[in-house]
């Protein structure tokens, strides 16, 4: 099963570009091989879009700075470079080939800003969430990543889960669950499937300041 985890940067590109980066987001996607995809820092009129483009279901939950959404999204479309962040926030999960069963929502804090753990129980046993943690904080995000996991061990019970965002920590710790790949700050990470290969940084043809991560995973 390939796992692919990548912040969007709200769409933005690396330098910053003064127009809507969309298409070139959802035809990046599109041509990569993955089963599912973790993303962060989405325009949260994204998620549906993206999925039409690459033939797969989006489940969505939004994040911060959504306060005045419909004005940001009129200038956000225009020009991510200038509105940045504040064009709002959600985190989404694509998966390709159908077979969720059931999509949950944890919000794990409002301030400094609001994070929400989110995942979708695909077939009969298996979970896959997502997460992005708190900036800025190395001790807020562990806080965050210490809650996501205590919930992900209730939902799933003894079945298997993957588990990958944007941590906000060099070296997030984890209970219960191996390592599968990460790059910087942008990990996966599973319990009951192991790594098939050594994870994959993507090129991305300066779309977001993160690079994407592809990780193949298999039962064990």
């Amino acid at each position: 099963m390939r796992i692919l985890t990548w912040n969007l940067f709200h769409g933005r590109g690396v330098p910053d570009q003064p127009r809507s980066l969309g298409g070139a987001f959802a035809r990046q996607l599109a041509a990569w091989e993955w089963d599912a995809a973790l993303l962060q820092e989405v325009p949260p009129w994204w998620p549906e879009y993206l999925a039409a483009a690459c033939d797969a279901q989006a489940f969505t939950a939004r994040t911060s700075r959504n306060q005045v959404l419909p004005l940001a999204r009129v200038f956000a479309a225009r020009r991510p470079d200038i509105v940045k962040s504040w064009g709002g926030g959600a985190n989404a999960i694509l998966v390709r080939g159908g077979g969720v069963t059931a999509h949950v929502r944890l919000r794990l804090r409002m301030r400094p800003e609001r994070r929400v753990l989110h995942a979708v129980r695909l077939g009969g046993d298996i979970w896959l969430a997502n997460l992005h943690a708190a900036a800025h904080d190395r001790d807020e995000a562990q806080a965050d990543i210490d809650r996501a996991v205590a919930a992900l061990h209730r939902w799933a019970g003894d079945e298997s889960i993957i588990f990958g965002g944007d941590m906000n920590t060099r070296r997030p710790i984890v209970p219960g669950f191996a390592h599968a790949g990460g790059k910087v700050i942008d990990h996966v990470f599973a319990r009951g499937l192991t790594a098939a290969a050594p994870a994959q940084t993507l090129e991305r043809g300066g779309l977001s300041d993160h690079a994407p991560v592809l990780v193949t995973l298999k039962p064990g």
